[in-house]
Formats: structure tokens, C-alpha cells, sequence
């Protein structure tokens, strides 16, 4: 286990990050070829961080940050983290709809915008405004402000929220302690520069940018994943060593992009997280790529990020797992009484270590549901093998009945999925009058296939009764590329 922190107050996170900086660190922004330098980081985020304390906020304020896939959206979030505040990361189309509400749901005292013309609100509000990147027109601050392990760094909206979401409390301790947890397991060298599509607002997105700035390494910003070719041949033309998905972002890169003509010689590591991927699209990226190794992981917001990973010494023997905790947490199967299972079991994923937040933002109710004792019960049911790796078995919300009997969403979206001629599936349920509840599929087939309803029919079990196979053009997604499982009913 190992690895505990000292209470001091000097542990704030982005100055950590300051320190760590190698003379080759750089954030390039891809698409304009920009690229500032390690000294460059340095003078931006601590730009930032006076500009906002001479704005009159004091450490331990909220500061609402709009992000874009791009380096300026980092520097402002560590620059508010270095002057001891805390950042509220929203992602930047999200601004006019819902940042009004979300600073005054936090109180925020200042709002970071890329561009001008963003948060017309801010002035109405009476808040102050601050627009792109720190230059040095304003006073760096030298001396970063002192924070305490338990102090709060940052709070993190969840994944896949509708509407104003719910913020996760990470301290700096918090992001120290996963952060090191994820260099361990990927094995970071000091020369990493990570190609990253995934906003800075979502907390896989964060973590990128976290462990590879920690090891000394760069962060390339691509935002033209519409476009998967434009970001693989940025890869090649960076030098990326690492790029992180969710398994649409794979099953794009798979089905719609030219992945097996370009060459990207210098990538080693493929990181996915977000839900479970396909095995056979697992199998068919080592295929297509086979000198990069792949990492499947399992994580959430409530623990900073990640929680367990699948090293890929172990890909072939455990592929379908989630692979082991990360070496400081601790993973356990539980009962509905909170009782821990035994391998092989199923039960609710609890989950206890330095990286697990103390709960949600002004919400004590649905924090005292999911937090207990430094436990986070991660709502996710899996089992433990004899080995310790963990399996995860879908969603506790992911379940129905057909005829009395339990029927995993995520098992029937596996299974759907290795079907031949499915590019991408989603499962809900919908109601049957005589099986009670029945499956509704939604599948978008690969280019060219044929009889695709006919062959899912045939694939599935007959005691999932299966009203509706519908073929779509796309699934609906979240903005972190997530299927938005609660749209689907809408499409029936």
C-alpha cells in the first residue's frame, strides 16, 4: 500500500506540477502548431494566478473555468489552483447554457473564457471576466499559495450529467495520490507527450494532462476528432507516445478512419476508459497497431479518476477485465448489507484509498449515499476473480427483468456487439405486456453489412425478448463521447 502523504501545507497540486516540469515540456495546441515551452508554463500560470488574486479572490474561492480542448484552458485552471482557489471546469459550449447556474450554484467569484465573446452573462452577474492567455503583463506570482492535503483543489462535474451537474470535492492530496498511482501503472517515462481529444472538464481528460505534466512530459490539444485522420497524422507529426479513448472514440478509429495506413512510430500506449469496450474492438487495435501497447482501465470522478488498470503484460489472459486496483487503493465486492463477497460474486464495486473524494459539492444527501466510511460505493456491480482482477458487470441501474429474470444491459450489449456486421450497439429497455420488460437495440451498422437485425436475432438468447432491433446512423453521446443511455427511450 505504501505511499502516504504528510498533512503539510505545502502541498499544492499545480505547483507540484510547475516543479516537475522537464526543459522539453511543452502544451501544443495541434491544429495551429503552437507549442509553449516549459518556461512559457511557468510564466502563464503564475500570470494567471496573480491576475486572479489581484482581482480580490481569496484562496479557497471558486473560479468557473470554460475548457476547450487547447493549452490555454490549462493554463488558467492551474493558474487558479496555484493561487490556492478552486476551479470549476465546464466545457466551453456549456457556457451560456448552464454557467450562469453553475457559478451561482458554487458561488464562483471569476469566470475564464477562451474568447471574449463567451459568458455574456459574467458582466450581469457582476463577476469578473477574464479572457485567454496570461501574458506577462500582469505580476507573476512567485510563491504559490500554501494548501493542505485536504484542502479542495478542484470541484470536477460528473461525466454524463443533464442539466447543472453534480461536483465532485478533489482535494490536493486527492490529485497527488491518483496522479502518482496512474504514472506507476502506465509505466510514464520523461519524455511522454500525450495526444489528447477528451475535454479538460472530464476527469479522464484531466488525468492525461495531470500525469503527463507530472513525469515532465507534453500534452498535445487536437480538437478535430470529426476528422480522426487529421488527429492520427498529428500523432505521427508530435511525436505522441500515448492517446487516450472511450470505446466509441476506438470504434471510430476502427470502422471510419485510416488508422492501418498511417504510421505513428512513436506511439506506445493506447489508454481506455469511459465503460467497457468490445474485446474483439480490443483485439483488433493491438492488430492494427501492434507495436503500442493497450491499457484498459476503470475509473470514476468520485476517486479524482482512475481506479484500476489493466496492465497489458495481462491483456491476452484477463481481456474482458478491468485488471487490478491501482497499488495504493484497496477494491471490495459487497453485499446489498454492505458485507464483503467472496471472489467470483457479484456484488456493488466499493472502493477505499488516498484518491477517493469526500463526497459531492453542497450535497449531502447523495454523498451519504455514496461515501461511507472512506468507502466510495461506485454504484457499478463486478466481481473479484481469484486473482484479484476485477470484472465489471454493468451498472446497478442497468438492469431488467424479462420474465422474472435479471438481464445485465451491459452483457447484452457485449454480446450484440460481436456480432459481424455491428459497428457500435446500445441496449435499453422498454415495457412488454407479457415478458414485462423487453429489449429495445440500437445498432449502427458497419459499412456495407447486410442482414444485420436478422444476424443480432440469431445471436442473442431467446429468453431476451427483443422487441425492436433499430438501425441508426449514430448513438446519441455525451459530450465526452459517452452513449447517453437516458436519450435512448426517445428513439424507440
Amino acid at each position: 500500500m505504501g505511499h502516504k502523504m504528510s498533512g503539510s501545507s505545502d502541498l499544492n497540486f499545480a505547483d507540484r506540477v510547475l516543479r516537475r516540469l522537464s526543459p522539453n515540456s511543452q502544451l501544443v495546441d495541434a491544429p495551429s502548431g503552437q507549442a509553449i515551452s516549459a518556461a512559457e508554463i511557468r510564466d502563464s500560470v503564475t500570470s494567471a494566478a496573480a491576475a486572479f488574486l489581484s482581482a480580490g479572490l481569496q484562496a479557497g474561492e471558486p473560479v468557473l473555468i470554460s475548457c476547450g480542448l487547447n493549452p490555454a484552458s490549462t493554463l488558467a485552471y492551474l493558474g487558479a489552483m496555484y493561487a490556492g482557489l478552486v476551479p470549476v471546469p465546464l466545457e466551453d459550449r456549456s457556457i451560456e447554457t448552464i454557467g450562469e447556474s453553475l457559478a451561482s450554484k458554487t458561488r464562483s467569484k471569476a469566470v475564464w473564457t477562451e474568447k471574449a465573446g463567451q459568458c455574456t452573462w459574467a458582466k450581469q452577474a457582476g463577476l469578473p471576466h477574464f479572457v485567454g492567455r496570461f501574458e506577462s503583463r500582469y505580476n507573476c506570482l512567485r510563491v504559490p499559495a500554501g494548501r493542505a492535503e485536504t484542502d479542495l483543489a478542484a470541484l470536477m462535474p460528473t461525466s454524463g450529467s443533464t442539466g447543472v451537474p453534480r461536483l465532485v470535492r478533489v482535494t490536493h492530496g486527492n490529485l497527488l495520490a491518483n496522479t502518482e498511482a496512474i504514472v506507476r501503472s502506465q509505466v510514464l517515462g520523461a519524455d511522454e507527450r500525450a495526444m489528447l481529444i477528451l475535454p479538460l472538464n472530464y476527469c479522464f481528460g484531466a488525468s492525461v494532462i495531470h500525469s503527463h505534466l507530472y513525469q515532465g512530459g507534453s500534452v498535445v490539444f487536437d480538437p478535430r476528432f470529426m476528422f480522426p485522420d487529421k488527429v492520427l497524422r498529428a500523432i505521427d507529426t508530435y511525436g505522441c507516445t500515448t492517446f487516450a479513448g472511450v470505446p466509441t472514440v476506438y470504434n471510430i478509429l476502427i470502422g471510419r478512419s485510416s488508422i492501418r495506413s498511417i504510421s505513428m512510430p512513436g506511439l506506445r500506449r493506447f489508454l481506455q476508459a469511459g465503460g467497457p469496450l468490445a474485446s474483439k474492438s480490443i483485439q483488433t487495435m493491438r492488430e492494427i497497431v501492434p507495436h503500442a501497447e493497450f491499457f484498459t482501465m476503470y475509473g470514476q470522478t468520485e476517486a479524482t479518476s482512475r481506479i484500476s488498470c489493466l496492465s497489458p503484460a495481462r491483456l491476452t489472459e484477463k481481456l474482458g477485465s478491468a485488471g487490478l486496483a491501482l497499488d495504493n487503493l484497496i477494491l471490495r465486492i459487497a453485499d446489498e448489507a454492505g458485507e464483503e463477497l467472496p471472489e467470483g460474486q457479484i456484488g456493488e464495486v466499493w472502493v477505499k484509498g488516498p484518491s477517493i473524494c469526500d463526497g459531492y459539492f453542497e450535497d449531502r444527501e447523495e454523498t451519504e449515499r455514496k461515501f461511507s466510511d472512506g468507502w466510495l460505493k461506485t454504484g457499478d456491480l463486478g466481481a473479484l476473480d481469484q486473482d484479484g482482477y476485477l470484472w465489471i458487470k454493468g451498472r446497478k441501474g442497468d438492469f431488467m427483468k424479462i420474465r422474472g429474470i435479471r438481464v445485465s444491459l451491459a452483457e447484452v450489449e457485449a454480446k450484440v456487439a460481436a456480432t459481424p456486421g455491428v459497428y457500435e450497439c446500445a441496449a435499453a429497455s422498454i415495457p412488454h405486456p407479457e415478458a414485462g420488460e423487453a429489449l429495445a437495440l440500437f445498432i449502427v451498422p458497419e459499412k456495407g453489412a447486410n442482414d444485420v437485425p436478422e444476424r443480432v436475432r440469431r445471436a442473442i438468447p431467446p429468453q431476451w425478448t427483443c422487441s425492436a432491433v433499430n438501425l441508426v446512423a449514430d448513438l446519441p453521446k455525451t459530450a465526452n463521447g459517452k452513449i447517453a443511455r437516458y436519450l435512448l427511450k426517445t428513439m424507440v
